[in-house]
């Protein structure tokens, strides 16, 4: 059974968080940009399955999920999967390291802005590509 509107507020609570990546980034918290960016990420791509009639995995990375399923995946999106696969993975290696660091390693002084850029941008083309699949919640 597909609950679309638990799937529809996925979507609509990652575009909230893109636009607190604004914020992240203007106060030049590039740890924090790439945290957030992973769980955008992770709940856009949770929201697809779930429309899609997949219930998602209590994981944080949905690659091989995506990747397994794809057939049942809306048609539009076939050509971006291996993208939006590629995303999930990327932003999932960084997820705890980012926000907890590691006893050799800070955060803070770890991620540069063009790391906080690249997982912003995966963020806003993983939101734009699954949005339009994801019908909006009902009142």
């Amino acid at each position: 059974m597909r609950n679309l509107d638990l799937a529809a507020d996925y979507l609509r609570r990652a575009g909230a968080r893109l636009r607190a990546l604004d914020v992240l980034f203007e106060e030049q918290s590039w740890a924090d940009v790439v945290r957030e960016s992973q769980e955008i990420v992770e709940l856009a791509l949770k929201g697809l399955l779930r429309a899609s009639g997949i219930e998602p995995p209590r994981i944080h990375d949905v690659a091989d999920v995506l990747l397994a399923e794809r057939e049942a995946l809306p048609r539009a999106l076939l050509p971006k999967v291996e993208r939006l696969a590629a995303a999930s993975r990327a932003l999932r290696r960084d997820r705890e390291l980012a926000f907890y660091g590691a006893e050799d390693l800070t955060p803070s002084t770890f991620y540069r802005e063009a790391d906080a850029v690249q997982a912003r941008d995966s963020a806003r083309e993983v939101v734009a590509a699954v949005r339009p699949h994801v019908a909006a919640p009902t009142p």
